[in-house]
């Protein structure tokens, strides 16, 4: 039991730690409050925001594309908040035609339209389908924004805006995506439709 204990702490301090780094970096806020601004104007303008990611950051953007679709605290109108994966039939066939690196290039040409945003989450940076759907977006006037581990990776030069969580871990990395997330959604939630609540 001892062991299990210790593990715990290890694991609980190890997230606190990374979050701890983002409260305390004035930059990491700054950025955030411009994703905020950036994703409000979208919104305003009647525009999309597209999520994409893999495996744990492909769960992690359907469940924020869902807490702006649905709601989150307000009750208020939908937006139009997308992953880019829940299509499985598409995904597959993407897959086997031509190549699983263009699965989300292909939909952001189809679906993307300027102004609207992408957003690509990768704990490593490298994931080849993120980083292709971020080239093609910015190629179609799309704002991107890129959400990553504490190197960045490949996508980093085709991200407007890039969100480092400062950690290796891709457990701290994904607990970090989801943590600052729910703050944006929130924000933008409020932003939104805040006065329009009694």
């Amino acid at each position: 039991m001892a062991t299990y204990q210790h593990l715990l702490r290890t694991t609980l301090e190890a997230s606190i730690q990374t979050q701890q780094q983002l409260l305390q970096d004035a930059q990491t806020l700054l950025l955030l409050e411009q994703m905020v601004e950036q994703l409000v104007a979208c919104f305003q303008a009647d525009g999309k925001v597209l999520w994409c990611g893999n495996g744990g950051s492909a769960a992690d953007a359907q469940h924020l594309a869902a807490e702006l679709s649905g709601r989150f605290y307000l009750e208020r109108p939908p937006l139009f908040a997308e992953a880019l994966h829940v299509n499985t039939s598409y995904l597959t066939a993407v897959a086997n035609d031509y190549d699983y690196a263009e699965i989300y290039a292909r939909l952001v040409r189809a679906k993307g339209r300027p102004g609207d945003v992408l957003i690509g989450l990768s704990t490593s940076g490298n994931s080849p389908n993120v980083v292709r759907a971020l080239q093609q977006a910015q190629q179609q006037g799309l704002y991107t924004m890129g959400w990553t581990g504490a190197q960045g990776g490949a996508l980093a030069p085709y991200a407007d805006l890039l969100l480092r969580i400062p950690s290796t871990d891709t457990p701290r990395i994904q607990e970090g995506h989801m943590l600052v997330g729910h703050a944006i959604c929130a924000l933008v939630e409020q932003v939104l439709f805040g006065d329009q609540v009694g």
